[in-house]
């Protein structure tokens, strides 16, 4: 499993990618997040075209905060910039393939 980087994006880089990014927001530490990454780990597997960003989230964490992000594991999926769908803590692989075939 991939570690949640800990040096975060500016918003403004984020807003500038294009195609389709899975914005992955949480903590190593956390359990709901532990159970979740492989999940939607799973679900971004199946689609090579989508990039994935994990990013470290918490108290004074500006990305997250500018996300509205309150939950971990909090997915968003942005395509060219814009959000387009959001899954929070989620349940299964098929919630994560929801979200993201809504940026198709």
């Amino acid at each position: 499993m991939t570690a949640y980087a800990t040096a975060q994006p500016e918003r403004s880089a984020i807003d500038a990618l294009a195609g389709t990014v899975a914005l992955e927001f949480g903590t190593d530490w956390c359990g709901y997040c532990r159970a979740g990454s492989p999940l939607i780990a799973a679900a971004i597997a199946e689609l090579p075209n989508v990039q994935h960003i994990k990013v470290e989230d918490g108290s004074g964490r500006a990305l997250g905060r500018s996300f509205r992000v309150k939950l971990w594991p909090t997915l968003v999926i942005l395509r060219d910039g814009k959000e387009v769908a959001r899954v929070v803590r989620p349940p299964d692989v098929a919630a994560v393939r929801q979200a993201l075939q809504q940026a198709a």
